[in-house]
C-alpha cells in the first residue's frame, strides 16, 4: 500500500509535521505516525478529510491502494470460489458413491445421511451463487476469467451479457436432462437388482 508514502509526502509539502497534522486531523500524532508507516489504514472519514486538508483529489491520495485492495479481494474471492466448488464436486461424489450401498445397508433410513450430504451440496452451490452474484459473472467464460483472476474487457463483457439468457435455459435444459437420467437410473437398479 502507498497511502502511508502519500500521506507523508503531502504532509512535508505543506511544511507541516506530524503533531501539526494530527491537531488538524484531530488525532494523536501516533495516529499519523501509524498510517505513514502503514501499520493502521485511516478511515473513510479520515481519507476525505486528509484529501481536503491537502487540497488534493481521492483519486490521487487513493488510487494505487484501491486498485491494490480490489486485486486482494478479487484474489480472495477465487480462492472461495475454487474452494466451494470442489467441496459442492465431492459432496456430489460422496452422494452418488454412497446412495446404493447405504441403501442395502440401512433401507430407507439411509435417506437420512443421503439428506445431510444433499444438504451441504446446496449450502455451497449458495456460497458460490453469492459469490457469482457479488462479481456480476454468470456465463460460462466469465466463471473461467474470474477464476483465473482476471477480467473481462467491456465488450467482451457486453458479448456475455448477451448470451445470459440463452446459457441460463441451456443450464436448465441440461439439469432436467440429467435429473431425468438419474431417476431412470435409480428405478431401474431398485427394480431389477433390489428387485422393488
Amino acid at each position: 500500500m502507498e497511502l502511508g508514502k502519500r500521506i507523508k509526502d503531502f504532509r512535508s509539502l505543506h511544511n507541516w509535521n506530524q503533531d501539526e497534522l494530527a491537531e488538524k486531523m484531530f488525532v494523536s500524532r501516533q495516529t499519523i505516525s501509524n498510517w505513514e508507516n502503514d501499520k493502521s489504514y485511516p478511515d473513510i472519514q479520515s481519507i476525505l478529510l486528509l484529501s481536503n486538508l491537502f487540497e488534493i483529489s481521492l483519486d490521487q491520495l487513493v488510487k494505487g491502494d484501491v486498485e491494490q485492495m480490489q486485486e486482494i479481494i478479487n484474489e480472495q474471492d477465487v480462492k472461495q470460489m475454487k474452494y466451494y466448488g470442489k467441496m459442492m464436486l465431492a459432496c456430489v461424489g460422496i452422494l452418488i458413491v454412497t446412495f446404493g450401498p447405504l441403501y442395502l445397508r440401512m433401507g430407507m433410513w439411509s435417506l437420512i445421511p443421503e439428506g445431510i450430504i444433499a444438504l451441504a451440496v446446496l449450502y455451497f452451490s449458495f456460497k458460490l451463487n453469492a459469490i457469482e452474484k457479488e462479481n456480476d459473472i454468470v456465463t460460462y467464460k466469465e466463471i473461467v476469467t474470474f477464476m483465473n483472476g482476471k477480467s473481462l474487457d467491456e465488450k467482451s463483457k457486453q458479448q456475455e451479457i448477451g448470451k445470459r439468457p440463452y446459457q441460463t435455459v441451456a443450464v436448465m435444459i441440461l439439469a432436467g436432462l440429467i435429473s431425468g437420467i438419474l431417476s431412470c437410473t435409480v428405478v431401474f437398479i431398485c427394480k431389477n437388482v433390489f428387485g422393488l
